[in-house]
């Protein structure tokens, strides 16, 4: 699998990025019903639920990472990923598995 990176963004909606940390495990989830963003991919973080999206905006994605345009059609409907670092303004994590047909209750309890 190629390395694919991605930046948490939105984070002060929800409950800021302070808590974060190298090596934290997210999964990424996809919600196409999103009124917003039809390429919206959510990201949870377990006994949390959501903590954010994936960056889709060239002011919230950060270095190299990718958009969610740019990531929605690799990953199919959810994945995990870790965070690699914390910066002003986003999350960079990294995709660590693709997993297109487990269900979600599945991958709660192995978050």
């Amino acid at each position: 699998m190629e390395e694919l990176y991605f930046t948490i963004a939105g984070c002060s909606h929800y409950f800021g990025s302070d808590f974060m940390e190298k090596g934290m495990k997210v999964k990424l989830e996809k919600e196409p019903d999103n009124e917003y963003d039809k390429e919206a991919i959510q990201v949870k973080a377990k006994g949390l639920g959501k903590i954010g999206y994936v960056a889709n905006s060239p002011f919230t994605v950060k270095g190299e990472s990718m958009s969610a345009g740019r990531l929605y059609d690799k990953i199919g409907d959810k994945a995990k990923g870790k965070v690699i670092f914390v910066v002003d303004g986003g999350v960079v994590c990294r995709i660590t598995d693709i997993e297109m047909n487990k269900p979600l209750k599945e991958m709660d309890k192995e978050l």
